[in-house]
């Protein structure tokens, strides 16, 4: 499983444009999870640790006390990984250069998220059928209507409108960010995100087949909170 590394996007570019008119089935669409109400726990990253600081976005979500950043480090540093030997994440050790340290891995978001007394579990399409935890929009969808958290992996700079510079050697894109996906508006199509890696990533909002695209270069891998 790919650590994520990814650290900040000054500015969100390209934001969606919310003026445009709804589908013709507008009507019969809804809303999956309340991204107003989550909007409150976003923070925006220092370091690279988009999967700490979206789990501390979901940590506020569940508690109403979001960590700090400084906070939910301290607390990965102290825990050791599940998928290696050392903590979840270690503090990148030049402060000049944020993007120096090695990431953390979305397997161990469910260790984190214990700490602070939450369960979760993660899935993508190559675990689903063995664990029996569906993934994709659909399970999605249900997940933020029955009030579960969700964290996904995606790859950046699709969502951020940007050139994609982290591809397989097939050419496709790679996952490479972490995000917690607040709701998911069937009516409008769009896909509601707390995005601590742009300085304008509370209630980011991204066309959900570009929402689709980017979370498919992680095989659709997600962390659901129950």
């Amino acid at each position: 499983m790919k650590t994520i590394k990814l650290v900040t996007f000054a500015v969100f570019a390209g934001a969606v444009a919310l003026g445009a008119a709804a589908p013709a089935n507008a009507s019969s669409g809804k809303m999956y999870g309340d991204p107003v109400a989550a909007a409150k726990y976003w923070q925006e990253q220092q370091y690279d640790d988009c999967v700490l600081m979206a789990s501390a976005d979901v940590i506020g979500e569940i508690t109403g006390v979001a960590p700090t950043e400084e906070a939910i480090i301290a607390k990965a540093e102290a825990t050791p990984s599940t998928v290696g030997p050392g903590p979840i994440y270690t503090k990148p050790a030049n402060p000049d250069d944020p993007d120096s340290g090695e990431g953390t891995s979305m397997q161990d978001v469910p260790r984190l998220l214990s700490q602070y007394k939450i369960k979760a579990v993660i899935t993508d399409k190559d675990d689903a059928a063995e664990s029996g935890i569906p993934t994709g929009m659909t399970a999605l969808e249900h997940a933020l209507g029955g009030d579960h958290k969700v964290i996904v992996s995606v790859n950046a700079e699709l969502i951020w409108h940007e050139p994609v510079e982290d591809k397989d050697k097939k050419g496709n894109p790679e996952a490479n960010h972490a995000v917690v996906v607040t709701g998911v508006d069937t009516a409008h199509d769009v896909v509601h995100l707390n995005d601590s890696g742009s300085s304008e990533g509370r209630d980011a909002q991204v066309p959900m087949r570009l929402f689709v695209r980017a979370w498919d270069a992680s095989d659709d891998e997600m962390v659901v909170t129950n």
